[in-house]
């Protein structure tokens, strides 16, 4: 019986190698327990058959009843699986060539080294170790994808699977096919790999075309929305700008009403004085306060702040922001304009009777962390990112160019919404 024992060697690495192939490729349907029982039992249908063929000493028998064989167990547990049928058959037909390559080379190389039985058995065991490792653990990602398009790639495994098939059927001595045979099947061996490292290698750069095509169109589209926030910022600083202009008119012109009213009262006109002071008292105009060193995001803060005062919300605002920066002012200017418009639109569809007010603090720490809290509805909420989830068509723009500043500048931003209260903080 010992002169049995590397036939039987070799059978049970080529079918248990089979079946691991079988369950690396594919996608079972149902628990790894049932997968792994059926797998198992086409193992033993399997290993049965090749020992009584090599009890019989018919190699040649063998070699064809195990295409036959092998097809119908995996014709039987086929719904096993979650491929479909043409999915499955190209994965079938893989593993049946990965099968062959591995039978051919391991024979082919074996017979010239010292003990060929053995020899024989241990390079099929590396052989096939080997491309499961690769499957498994470098080509499966990409090999789902090939599968997924089988109709691109079929013909490469069939014509494959149809030479192996046509040697061993065609063979009245396997071991003499394989002998006087071994150039030709070399040569099929080497077209074979090179095929499906053609299929693998253009399967990787497409997905890599892919993910630069997909991160250009979000830097692009994270792009438009910058342009799109610092063209209305632009808008918005342009009417600051002539409201500067005006109270830096009217304090030109505050210094020439103090001469006269002092003239007045060297005079002792009080009555007149009076009646001049009540006068301007009327058309005096507020001038904007100094929130921080930036004209820029001055100018954008002022402007919301007075919105929020006119609305009824109370405001908190402290900001260390100096005159030069290493971001673009005028870009985070827009960022402080959509985050104080944000928080003030936020308070305004307040209707549980909470006290609006906004909260808008900057602190210089190497870099500038801002930070803004505000109440909110109990409709508000994150999206899967931890974004501000706009549920209206044509919303949250300005949130977008919030997270294109982020990103642009490789900042850390952070939207938190706890017992009805929205704070972002940002740190660029």
């Amino acid at each position: 019986m010992s002169e049995y024992f590397p036939d039987f060697l070799r059978a049970a690495i080529s079918t248990t190698a089979n079946v691991l192939l079988m369950m690396t490729l594919l996608q079972p349907k149902y628990s790894k327990k049932v997968t792994l029982l059926t797998m198992l039992g086409i193992l033993a249908a399997d290993l049965g058959t090749a020992v009584y063929c090599y009890l019989s000493g018919n190699l040649t028998l063998l070699s064809k009843l195990d295409i036959v064989l092998f097809a119908v167990l995996c014709f039987a547990v086929r719904p096993m699986f979650k491929d479909t049928f043409m999915q499955w058959l190209f994965s079938y037909i893989t593993v049946q060539n990965i099968s062959d390559i591995v039978i051919i080379l391991s024979f082919e190389i074996g017979r010239y080294l010292p003990y060929p039985a053995y020899a024989n058995s241990l390079l099929r065991a590396i052989l096939f170790g080997a491309f499961l490792l690769v499957l498994s653990r470098y080509v499966r990602p990409l090999y789902r994808q090939a599968v997924e398009h089988w109709t691109a790639y079929f013909a490469v495994a069939l014509g494959l699977y149809i030479t192996f098939n046509y040697y061993v059927l065609s063979a009245d001595d396997i071991i003499v096919m394989l002998t006087e045979q071994a150039i030709p099947l070399l040569l099929v061996i080497f077209i074979g790999l090179a095929a499906y490292g053609s299929i693998f290698l253009s399967l990787k750069n497409l997905q890599r075309e892919f993910r630069v095509r997909e991160e250009n169109q979000r830097m692009q589209a994270e792009r438009e929305y910058l342009q799109l926030a610092t063209g209305n910022m632009s808008q918005r600083l342009e009417l600051m700008e002539e409201v500067s202009a005006k109270n830096s008119r009217a304090a030109h012109d505050r210094r020439h009403f103090n001469n006269v009213l002092l003239g007045l009262l060297e005079q002792e006109k009080t009555g007149e004085a009076a009646a001049l002071l009540q006068n301007q008292n009327q058309m005096t105009q507020k001038i904007s306060r100094i929130y921080c060193e930036n004209p820029a995001v001055n100018a954008a803060v002022c402007h919301y702040a007075a919105l929020a005062e006119q609305a009824g919300i109370s405001t908190e605002i402290e900001l260390d922001i100096s005159r030069e920066l290493t971001v673009d002012s005028l870009e985070l200017s827009m960022v402080v304009s959509n985050l104080l418009e944000n928080a003030i639109q936020a308070c305004g569809r307040l209707t549980d009777g909470t006290n609006p007010y906004l909260r808008f603090t900057c602190r210089s720490v190497g870099r500038l962390l801002l930070e803004m809290e505000n109440p909110c509805g109990s409709d508000t909420a994150l999206d899967e990112n931890g974004y501000p989830f706009a549920s209206q068509k044509d919303h949250g723009i300005g949130s977008k160019s919030v997270i294109a500043f982020a990103k642009k500048y490789d900042g850390e931003l952070i939207y938190k919404i706890e017992k009805g209260v929205f704070r972002v903080r940002l740190l660029v």
